[in-house]
């Protein structure tokens, strides 16, 4: 299995233990859930069952009791969730097992409305599972704000009761190189990076990939051709996260329209949703799954944090799918701009480097000394004339501050005197207007290397793509 080292590890504790182990699994939609538990248990259970999409209670209880006669447990259609547990009960208490591994995917499809199912649980766990000492319980669901708002933050009968929680996810660029050597795809590092900043860590995606055909060919296949597999994927990831609407489509356009961040008063504005539960669970799972990372900008308070759109994939369809209802099939390929690629290449490259913001830690040969991530920005004021903003400051406990600049190059990159300029001033700026005492580095990461000109000594460190695969 590629990856998921960490995981393994929590499931090897739980198993370890003598006592009733109740563990959520979530995350986004098609990024593994199931496949490491079952390839984790080689697909040996006490009991296996999957809820169904969109149906009634009446069919949710129908397949669970199909589950518990697949299972060896005959019994009739049980008239409530309570009585479906009862049955699951008596299956497990007849299991010779010496651990019972109970795994239920899918979970959050099985909570129809009025079934009172989440009570059922309760009961099930509080008032016998839990005593066992040889039950392992796995819950999962793709509706990863079902898991976090009604398992992880349940207030009633289920409040600290969950033992482990694994949150899955995507792979770094360095397990996406492993799984492309595994696919035999030969592909370079410059490749993998391409891919990317169009997948994200997204293993599932990268598994249509073929063999033979260029990154190009390969993105139009998947995402501009007629039937491509992945062109109506965000549609269905968003319909997967969230059981009913929550207006995370209007969240989800409103981030992408301020590149850098938005603050959660801007965001309601632009949404148009009211500040109450509803908006506050759904911005907090879009946070929790990953697609949305909140920070602090450099000199604020925790108060003035910003939410910005970090998916890659997410980040890709809005700026090229969902614009076009009627694509050029060859759209990647020769359909649109350089112009518009360079532009793209140049933010997507950025969002890459912020989810591998450890490896460029390790790199820097800081990975142990606590820092801040964050960025910052200046609308131009009596203070200093000129407007700059920062996408990535490391701000380090050792009194120094990395100022990152992120630059997408086909090759070595070259610091021209504009750009050059342009960076200057983003550093005055930045310690003219925060008054920092601390020592400042101007850091390059860049896909290949520096052309060495009379621009480029301006930098302290230059970390190619090289320290994005590290770790």
């Amino acid at each position: 299995m590629v990856g998921r080292k960490q995981e393994i590890k929590t499931l090897d504790e739980v198993m370890s233990r003598n006592q009733g182990q109740l563990v959520a699994i979530y995350g986004r939609r098609r990024i593994g859930k199931t496949y490491l538990i079952r390839k984790y248990f080689n697909n040996t259970f006490t009991f296996y069952h999957t809820g169904e999409a969109n149906v009634g209670m009446k069919d949710q209880l129908l397949g669970f009791r199909d589950s518990l006669r697949e299972y060896g447990h005959d019994c009739s259609l049980p008239a409530s969730w309570r009585e479906a547990f009862h049955e699951l009960r008596k299956l497990i208490e007849a299991s010779s097992e010496n651990k019972k591994v109970v795994f239920i995917d899918e979970m959050p499809w099985m909570d129809t409305p009025r079934s009172k199912f989440l009570s059922a649980l309760e009961c099930f766990w509080n008032g016998w599972g839990s005593s066992r000492d040889d039950l392992v319980m796995i819950v999962c669901g793709s509706a990863s704000a079902w898991i976090v708002n009604n398992i992880l933050k349940n207030r009633g009968g289920l409040h600290n009761r969950i033992t482990d929680q694994i949150h899955l996810l995507p792979f770094t660029l360095s397990e996406c190189e492993e799984l492309t050597k595994e696919m035999g795809l030969g592909m370079s590092r410059q490749e993998i990076c391409s891919l990317y900043m169009i997948f994200g860590g997204v293993a599932y995606y990268w598994g249509f990939l073929r063999k033979g055909e260029s990154v190009a060919q390969n993105v139009d296949r998947l995402f501009f051709a007629e039937n491509g597999k992945l062109r109506g994927e965000f549609d269905s990831m968003l319909s997967s996260l969230f059981k009913r609407d929550t207006g995370c489509r209007k969240m989800f356009a409103a981030l992408f329209s301020k590149g850098i961040g938005i603050s959660r008063d801007e965001l309601l504005r632009k949404t148009g949703m009211s500040d109450g539960k509803v908006f506050c669970q759904t911005l907090d799972a879009l946070e929790k799954c990953g697609f949305v990372r909140r920070y602090t900008a450099f000199g604020k308070k925790q108060r003035d944090s910003l939410y910005q759109l970090i998916d890659c994939f997410s980040l890709f369809h809005l700026k090229f799918i969902e614009p076009e209802s009627n694509p050029d099939p060859q759209s990647w390929t020769t359909g649109i701009s350089s112009r518009e690629k360079d532009v793209w290449a140049g933010l997507a490259f950025e969002r890459v480097c912020l989810l591998h913001v450890g490896q460029l830690k390790r790199a820097l040969g800081i990975g142990g000394v606590r820092t801040g991530i964050c960025s910052w920005r200046h609308v131009a004021d009596d203070v200093y004339p000129r407007g700059a903003q920062i996408d990535l400051l490391i701000d380090r406990a050792d009194n120094v501050v990395n100022v990152c600049e992120m630059k997408f190059s086909s090759g070595d990159y070259v610091l021209k005197k504009a750009e050059s300029e342009n960076i200057d001033n983003k550093v005055l700026a930045f310690k003219t207007v925060t008054e920092t005492p601390k020592s400042v580095y101007l850091t390059l990461v860049t896909t290949k290397g520096l052309v060495d000109n009379e621009y480029a000594r301006k930098f302290q460190n230059v970390l190619s793509l090289d320290s994005l695969f590290s770790g």
